[in-house]
């Protein structure tokens, strides 16, 4: 298939960067696209300008000639590191899913401009979570993540574990229009076919809310999907969501990253934020 939409995987050489090639191919499986690995050099700006103009201009000159070297020999380095990174990221994705082909892209400058840059051909973006210290309760989510998400309108899934094939789902609902369209985007894509899926609503709601919540459901029935809703009490959001997942042994959490409800204001001690920073399972966010 021909196409020039792909999956952007979005990698930095941490220790999550398998699990962000792993998730990213079986995204583009699922939806017969390409993946397109993405690692971005953000190489320091030069200290020369900070030369102190009180030295002899002999001297300055050749300070400015040492730090042009240094900053020649610094881009090489990083230009090599990226090569090497994007290439390895190829390989492993070739080894674990044969049938997915690769891009790879490597840009100079921040993330989000470089992510806007392929905007007309991102289906979706994979990003990893640091997840590496699990002592503590919380993860260190990134703070990529949060820049991300409030500037992109296709999906953002992440990631943190070793990669396992989801056989299951949950969506969280409230009601709202942003939970309504993570429902609307679930039924419209391949992606979650065939797993067992779960639309999850917490605490206590209006009927026009219930009313919204049996809709969706049945809305994924009349496209295929198997799901079902569930009401369910919690004194907490977020404690109830992942009790329920616990429970149900939930593989991938799809989540509103917007919306006016409060416990979809996006990374400022939210539901969303809780969710994210405490599971370690993939989240899925739907602006």
């Amino acid at each position: 298939m021909t196409t020039s939409q792909h999956i952007l995987a979005c990698i930095d050489g941490s220790a999550v960067t398998e699990s962000v090639c792993d998730y990213a191919a079986w995204y583009a499986s699922k939806l017969n696209l390409p993946v397109g690995i993405l690692h971005v050099s953000d190489i320091p700006a030069s200290s020369r300008r900070d030369l102190s103009g009180a030295i002899g201009v002999n001297s300055r000159q050749f300070l400015l000639e040492e730090l042009s070297q240094l900053d020649e020999q610094r881009a090489k380095v990083v230009n090599s590191y990226s090569n090497a990174l994007v290439q390895d990221a190829k390989s492993h994705v070739q080894s674990s899913f044969a049938e997915v082909g690769v891009r790879v892209y490597q840009r100079h400058g921040k993330l989000l401009p470089s992510i806007e840059h392929f905007k007309d051909e991102n289906r979706a973006i994979v990003m990893g979570r640091r997840g590496e210290d699990h002592k503590n309760s919380r993860i260190n989510i990134g703070s990529q993540i949060e820049t991300v998400a409030r500037g992109s309108e296709v999906p953002i899934l992440i990631c943190s574990e070793k990669f396992e094939e989801p056989s299951s789902y949950m969506i969280a609902f409230d009601g709202s229009k942003t939970s309504i369209k993570a429902a609307w985007m679930v039924g419209k894509s391949p992606l979650l076919k065939g797993l067992k899926g779960h639309i999850v609503m917490v605490g206590n709601h209006n009927d026009a809310a219930k009313q919204s919540m049996s809709a969706a459901a049945a809305q994924l029935e009349d496209a295929g999907f198997i799901v079902e809703a569930h009401h369910i009490s919690a004194a907490d959001a977020v404690d109830g969501l992942l009790t329920f997942q616990l429970e149900y042994d939930i593989d991938i959490m799809i989540v509103g990253a917007y919306g006016h409800s409060k416990w979809q204001q996006l990374f400022l001690g939210s539901t969303t934020t809780e969710i994210i920073a405490s599971t370690l399972s993939p989240v899925i966010l739907v602006r």
